[in-house]
């Protein structure tokens, strides 16, 4: 398949600079030449490029919406409708662009907006991948800029030439949905031979997964590309309006899905929307959204995960459900978020795929996969009392290298001593927060710990096969070794989840308004283990939380709000002043009560990631959850041992009677 020799750019090359004075004269005309030494603005997140509430978007309107959150220096300098209204063609960017969020919106509405090609100095994986499958071209040769603008030609050649071959005729044709269409009706699974060579799990996994083509060979060693076949495929409420959208230009009547029992749909994002005050407008669009999701599952009887049918919430986050109730050792499991890795804390492949990816793997069985190499994530020694996972993830994402971006890409395995003695919800942040770590996937072992969860959250005893391992002398890219006995509690400072500083570094105190504890990565139930522990000495105490401070805390799952009422937390949440809710992305997503309604806010959260703009206008600091319900009592940042010490910020407040849980009035969308 082929199309055009030469790429229509017809439109101008809006430079995506660091000082928003000079985006906004390129915005009302004046064009300006990159040799002049503009400095790039690195790492523009997904967040940025389509924030949360352009998300409920998924057709032609998109295109109003690209880069409004874009941020330079303290301001959004791209308004609505912007890009289009500049006829630009062309967009400039520096390294890491289209980091964060898998979101497909993203390029989708660059590419409406006008955009036919994004040059940037690097991309991040998930970005790069939907905009291929878009047909929407990239390239990291800043020396295209000057000739695109001197009206120089640029073929198509060029442009794919440093371009994997699956990713060079997927551009030509086009995008993913015409490609498989017309190549991947006869993928079939193929057994690869056992040379010998060691390998690590990960490549295990994907070589028992491997799927042929007529034009595509199977995925083998690093850098290729192809297809796997995945055991299980999963989509959230954010997406499907979209997939089925693609899907329905696509085929037509000639819609048919493959394998549709091992497909599940999850409505996680938008159910406590109505209450965001950022939302309110939009929820026509959100109602919208919410609909197309639940046609797409009755159309195909899909198993699905909705709403409450009373209040507000969800069954659950997908990426917890898919630990708690599906993803077993051993699996290649994919979803449309980058936070799917969640599940490889059980010794399985799970990575986050775009839309149209999953549309395509939801009527050809096949998804698109280039080899990653791996990077050995190695923790040694025995984690200090009050320290976490969260706070080795914290420590590894400021770490030089990962900031250099070494980790971009790659598998984190994660290995050691100190890893064998965490729990499967501990090892679910470590894998989860890959997706902040820039890496491809996360995963661990599967052992004795795993049976254990496995045992008890599903009654299920699968066999840990031999093969289920690194093997010794497997090829990693690098190995990191961190003493864990070293790591203290750990924060990062708004803006980035790599702004890490250890807690005692805080130099001055930092008031809050707002605590917040739930989301995928700490909605999990020894999450809330660490909640309890330090609000119920808090109660016991005397303590609450601090006045003007809000408190809540929102479970993950319905298994984990069952969890903590059979153990009596919920009375301690009750005597310090928590609000609980039901389970849903929640703030995390910027949609429902914990997201920051105002830029002075400052909210302290145990969620994954502070890009800008992500759970509301305002300052948003990370850390762990102990870390989190110690700061909602002192009424400013500190850890649960200072606390412990006496220093708080002021006295404790009135315990009033509780909100009880969900307890917001209304429904759901």
């Amino acid at each position: 398949m082929s199309g055009p020799a030469t790429l229509a750019l017809p439109g101008r090359v809006l430079i995506l600079a660091a000082d928003p004075d000079l985006v906004r004269r390129q915005l009302v005309g004046e064009d300006l030449d990159l040799a002049d030494g503009h400095r790039l603005r690195a790492e523009i997140s997904t967040d940025e490029i389509t924030p949360v509430p352009s998300l409920v978007h998924f057709d032609a309107t998109l295109s109003h919406h690209a880069h409004i959150g874009f941020r330079a220096g303290d301001e959004t300098p791209i308004g609505p409708g912007a890009l289009a209204a500049g006829r630009f063609s062309v967009l400039v960017g520096g390294g890491r662009y289209g980091k964060g969020s898998s979101r497909e919106h993203a390029p989708l509405a660059e590419r409406l907006a006008g955009i036919r090609l994004v040059i940037a100095e690097s991309f991040e994986r998930i970005y790069r991948q939907n905009a291929d499958n878009l047909g929407l071209f990239t390239a990291t040769d800043l020396g295209l800029v000057a000739r695109v603008q001197a009206g120089e030609a640029v073929t198509v050649d060029e442009l794919v030439a440093d371009r994997d071959p699956l990713a060079a005729a997927i551009l030509r044709a086009g995008g993913l949905l015409a490609y498989g269409r017309a190549e991947l009706a006869g993928a079939r699974p193929v057994a690869l031979p056992d040379d010998g060579r060691p390998r690590t799990l990960f490549e295990k996994i994907v070589r028992r997964h491997a799927l042929a083509t007529s034009s595509c060979p199977p995925v083998g060693a690093a850098g290729e590309s192809g297809f796997v076949r995945a055991d299980l495929r999963f989509i959230h409420d954010i997406y499907t309006g979209m997939a089925r959208h693609l899907l329905a230009e696509a085929f037509g009547a000639d819609l048919a899905l493959h394998d549709p029992a091992s497909i599940l749909a999850f409505e996680d994002h938008y159910s406590y929307t109505h209450l965001s005050r950022a939302h309110r407008a939009l929820m026509p669009f959100v109602r919208e959204a919410s609909r197309a999701h639940r046609a797409f599952v009755a159309e195909h009887g899909l198993a699905h995960h909705g709403t409450l049918a009373k209040g507000p919430g969800s069954e659950g986050i997908s990426h917890a459900l898919m630990a708690e109730r599906y993803a077993l050792p051993g699996q290649l499991v994919v979803g449309t978020d980058s936070h799917t890795p969640h599940a490889g804390a059980l010794g399985c492949v799970a990575f986050g795929v775009g839309t149209t990816d999953i549309a395509n793997a939801f009527v050809t069985g096949a998804v698109r996969f280039a080899m990653p190499e791996s990077l050995r994530i190695d923790l040694t020694g025995t984690l200090p009392a009050g320290v976490g996972a969260k706070d080795v993830a914290l420590h590894l994402l400021a770490l030089p290298e990962i900031r250099a971006g070494l980790g971009v890409g790659r598998v984190f395995e994660f290995t050691g001593e100190a890893v064998a003695a965490l729990s499967t919800d501990e090892r679910a942040t470590l894998t989860n927060m890959t997706a902040e770590l820039g890496g491809f996937t996360g995963l661990v072992a599967p052992d004795a710990e795993t049976l254990r969860f496995l045992r008890e959250r599903r009654g299920a005893a699968p066999a840990l096969e031999d093969w289920m391992r690194s093997d010794p002398g497997a090829a990693y890219v690098a190995t990191i070794t961190v003493d864990v006995a070293a790591l203290s509690p750990m924060l990062a400072r708004p803006g980035d989840p790599g702004n890490g500083i250890p807690l005692d570094a805080l130099k001055e105190p930092v008031p809050i308004d707002t605590a917040y504890g739930g989301s995928c990565t700490a909605g999990k139930r020894e999450d809330f283990d660490r909640y309890h522990e330090v609000l119920s000495w808090a109660a016991q105490n005397g303590l609450a939380v601090a006045p003007g401070v809000r408190l809540i805390l929102q479970f993950g799952t319905l298994d984990v709000r069952r969890y903590c009422e059979a153990r009596g937390y919920l009375a301690a949440f009750a005597a310090v002043g928590a609000e609980v809710m039901q389970p849903a992305c929640g703030a995390c997503a910027n949609c429902g009560p914990g997201a920051s309604e105002h830029r002075d806010q400052v909210t302290i959260s145990a969620i994954n990631r502070n890009f800008p703009g992500r759970s509301g206008p305002g300052q948003v600091w990370l850390a762990s959850p102990a870390t989190m319900a110690a700061s909602a009592i002192a009424g400013r940042i500190t850890g649960f041992s200072e606390l412990k010490r006496g220093r708080r910020s002021s006295g404790p407040r009135p315990v009033t009677a509780p909100l009880p849980i969900g307890w917001m009035r209304s429904g759901g969308p």
